[in-house]
């Protein structure tokens, strides 16, 4: 006997889990709705017609999201995690610090414009620039010729173990325990970003300035490796970009040598790169001997199997974007060759590789005669 409620019960069904749908929809519209009215104020100014100035100190070193805090606590900006977001959104970097005249009626894109132009009130006292490839003594000496103290006491800093500890828990995600090893030679070395900077004051404190040069490196490093996948720790990504570095004159080479190095890493082959034994010896060498090259050394690749055991050198954005981006399982030389022009010869085998080395090598030690 068939139960005539059936439909109607059925009808009953579909009604109600339409209307929790259609709810569930348009409470789903209200939030988006919400969210975006939220966010849009969030990104006008904070009063258009309000052209009164604000004078701002953007301390050095300090991050996106502290700029942001200070920007709001002024009142220029509505929002300072929006501000954050929509900066990292924008892929919006360099900020410089120093003194600023902002006004509540400007847009979050002029004063990002600002900020990153360096647009000043005061212009700086003094400018650094640090070229890439720099290693942490040679950075200590360029300061010191700038500043009232000595490429000793510079490096002094950058060895103290309560400083260091206070780098870590500042950028956890760039500084690791893996400087921490007793047998690197400077913990820092390849974490100051080699950049220009700029200084408003007659004598800053080298805590700052070694603080700015971490904060660049860890900002720059974290960006390139958002939404990627490496099989590198940011200590050993460093590393490897720091022999890419010295080892390529040119941008277009740096992903083929960067390549080179990783596959022989995948055979099981040392890395084998005369300037990791260099930085071993304590000096740059143009030409190498075997004596050198054999030196018992955790920096030298020679000796050690795999990545040594930290950074030679401040390497350059573009050597970190190889390391992360290589030339392609494709490239599958193992072997390269520098002339001193800058041209880079690659091969496959060590028998071609030996041939190229014997047709050039007499043009290193001609520039080494002439030194």
């Amino acid at each position: 006997m068939s139960n005539k409620s059936e439909p109607e019960e059925s009808y009953i069904v579909r009604k109600r889990s339409f209307f929790i749908i259609s709810s569930l929809v348009l409470f789903i519209v209200i939030i988006l709705l919400f969210s975006y009215i939220y966010i849009s104020s969030g990104l006008k100014p904070v009063d258009k017609n309000d052209t009164s100035t604000v004078e701002i100190e953007i301390p050095l070193g300090s991050s996106t999201s502290s700029i942001a805090k200070i920007l709001e606590e002024n009142n220029i900006i509505k929002n300072a995690k929006i501000f954050s977001v929509y900066v990292k959104l924008k892929n919006k970097s360099d900020f410089q610090a120093g003194n600023y005249e902002f006004s509540p009626s400007q847009t979050i894109d002029k004063v990002i414009e600002e900020l990153q132009s360096g647009k000043l009130i005061n212009e700086a006292i003094h400018k650094v620039t640090i070229p890439e490839g720099k290693s942490l003594e040679e950075i200590a000496e360029l300061y010191a010729k700038k500043f009232d103290f000595t490429k000793k006491e510079f490096i002094k800093v950058a060895e103290n173990k309560e400083f260091i500890n206070e780098l870590k828990k500042l950028y956890p995600n760039t500084i690791t325990n893996e400087i921490l090893n007793e047998d690197l030679r400077y913990p820092l070395e390849g974490y100051l970003y080699a950049s220009t900077y700029e200084y408003f004051e007659e004598d800053p404190e080298i805590k700052d300035i070694i603080k700015s040069m971490v904060e660049r490196t860890n900002k720059h490093v974290q960006e390139e490796l958002l939404d990627k996948e490496i099989d590198f720790s940011v200590h050993e990504l460093l590393t490897l970009a720091s022999i890419v570095e010295r080892e390529s004159k040119f941008d277009e080479d740096r992903p083929k040598i960067s390549q080179v190095f990783l596959n022989r890493l995948n055979a099981d082959m040392k890395i084998q790169s005369d300037i990791t034994a260099s930085y071993a010896l304590g000096e740059h060498k143009v030409l190498m001997s075997y004596e050198d090259i054999a030196v018992k050394s955790p920096y030298n690749t020679y000796y050690v199997e795999g990545l040594p055991i930290g950074p030679i050198d401040s390497p350059s954005i573009e050597s970190i974007q190889a390391v992360i981006t290589p030339e392609g399982k494709d490239f599958t030389n193992d072997y390269f060759y520098a002339r001193p022009s800058g041209e880079t010869l690659y091969s496959s085998t060590l028998e071609e590789h030996n041939k190229i080395k014997k047709q050039y090598e007499h043009e290193w030690r001609e520039l080494k005669e002439n030194e």
